[in-house]
């Protein structure tokens, strides 16, 4: 064994025994536990937005109400999204398996996939922060619908398919850039955070507020930070346990050990 597995085999232990000592965990979760789903994350070394800066548009509220080419391209990409065969990893049943301990309380997403709700978390204790990318909604009248309704009207030739009520531009049920958080939402979430006796992040840079900051309400309050994650994060000074590797590989082996003490 090497040094960097014998550490990794440390860290995993250590994060194992914190687990075991909680009741009410909250993770909090980002693009990188879907990665190994087939489904690229953002700001990784090969994310989406690394690669391909000016992808980021058609993610800027500014941009998709008010350039149609910008429309014309997000309805492309979420046609031929890999979203939508993907399916839940090892990672995503890991957080299962940590809520069927009945040690789960909270599980916050950064993500947009419902990969989480697929796999078997129940759907009573997931926060989508940013959405969910399975909906569509109006931007002027609010009308929600599946999103397939849409993708079907794209596929049969529309461009950008407009709201059939009342003509107005629709948009993915999902917080673009530039649009406001749902309130209730992020206070849920901080709440939890609040809360919680052991926080467990995984596949986030944590580089976006202000969802990051549960790290330093948690930290602050003494209470064990554990980040799972396949490369640095702005917050890995405040954990108390900094994981590297793959997400779907390391989460089983964390909750795992949990499971056996």
């Amino acid at each position: 064994m090497t040094p960097a597995e014998e550490i990794a085999e440390s860290a995993i232990t250590t994060a194992g025994s914190l687990i075991v000592q909680a009741s009410a965990v909250v993770s909090l979760t980002g693009a990188g536990i879907s990665t190994d789903s087939g489904i690229a994350d953002f700001r990784g070394p090969q994310g989406l937005w690394t690669l391909n800066p000016k992808a980021e548009r058609t993610s800027t509220l500014s941009h998709y109400l008010n350039d149609p080419e910008v429309r014309e391209i997000a309805w492309q990409t979420r046609v031929h999204s890999p979203a939508w065969d993907a399916k839940p990893n090892n990672g995503h049943q890991a957080l299962v398996a940590l809520e069927k301990q009945g040690r789960l309380d909270t599980l916050v997403t950064q993500n947009i996939d419902e990969l989480h709700q697929r796999a078997g978390s129940s759907p009573s204790i997931v926060v989508e922060v940013h959405g969910t990318m399975r909906r569509a909604i109006c931007w002027s009248c609010k009308r929600q619908w599946p999103m397939e309704v849409f993708l079907e009207r794209v596929r049969a030739g529309e461009s950008d398919p407009h709201c059939p009520d009342c003509s107005g531009i629709v948009k993915s049920a999902t917080i673009s850039f530039g649009q406001n958080l749902e309130e209730a939402v992020i206070e849920r979430a901080f709440r939890s955070a609040a809360t919680c006796d052991l926080l467990l992040c995984v596949g986030s840079t944590l580089a976006v507020g202000p969802v990051n900051q549960m790290v330093a309400v948690a930290a602050k309050r003494k209470v064990p930070v554990i980040i799972v994650n396949g490369s640095p994060t702005e917050m890995d000074h405040l954990a108390t346990v900094v994981i590297r590797g793959s997400i779907s590989h390391a989460l089983p082996r964390i909750v795992g050990a949990a499971a056996t003490r």
